[in-house]
C-alpha cells in the first residue's frame, strides 16, 4: 500500500511558475511508475509526465514538454512537477499517481492516487 499526499498547487498568472510536490509513504521499494495526472471539468483525466522510481527514464505529453519537468528524490520519497510557463489551458486539478507498470499515460495502470491539487491559471 502507497499513500500520496500532493502539495504546492495554487493561483498563478499565465506564464508564471509553480511546483507541485507528492509525499509517498509505504513505499515497496520496487521499480514502478509515478506520475502527474490532471483533469478539467468536464474533460477526462490525461497524463502530464511519468518517472519510474528506480530508473531515470521521464515521459511528457506533448502539450507540456519544454515546460514541464518531472523529478524524484528517492531519500524523501517524494515526486515533483516543476512547471513553468504556465498557460490558461493547463488549469485542472493534478493529480499524483504510483504503482503502474505500463502506458505511462493510461490512468487505469496506476495502483495508488493522491488527493488531487488544484492549478489555476489566469490570463
Amino acid at each position: 500500500q502507497v499513500t500520496l499526499v500532493e502539495s504546492g498547487g495554487g493561483s498563478v498568472q499565465a506564464g508564471g511558475s509553480l511546483r507541485l510536490s507528492c509525499a509517498a509513504s509505504g513505499s515497496t521499494g520496487s521499480n514502478y511508475l509515478m506520475g502527474w495526472f490532471r483533469q478539467a471539468p468536464g474533460k477526462e483525466r490525461e497524463g502530464v509526465a511519468a518517472i519510474y522510481t528506480l530508473a531515470p527514464d521521464t515521459y511528457y505529453a506533448d502539450s507540456v514538454k519544454g515546460r514541464f519537468t518531472i523529478s524524484r528524490d528517492n531519500g524523501k520519497n517524494t515526486l515533483y512537477l516543476q512547471m513553468n510557463s504556465l498557460k490558461p489551458e493547463d488549469t485542472a486539478t493534478y493529480y499524483c499517481a504510483a504503482g503502474s507498470r505500463a502506458l505511462w499515460y493510461s490512468a487505469s495502470g496506476y495502483l495508488f492516487w493522491g488527493q488531487g491539487t488544484q492549478v489555476t491559471v489566469s490570463s
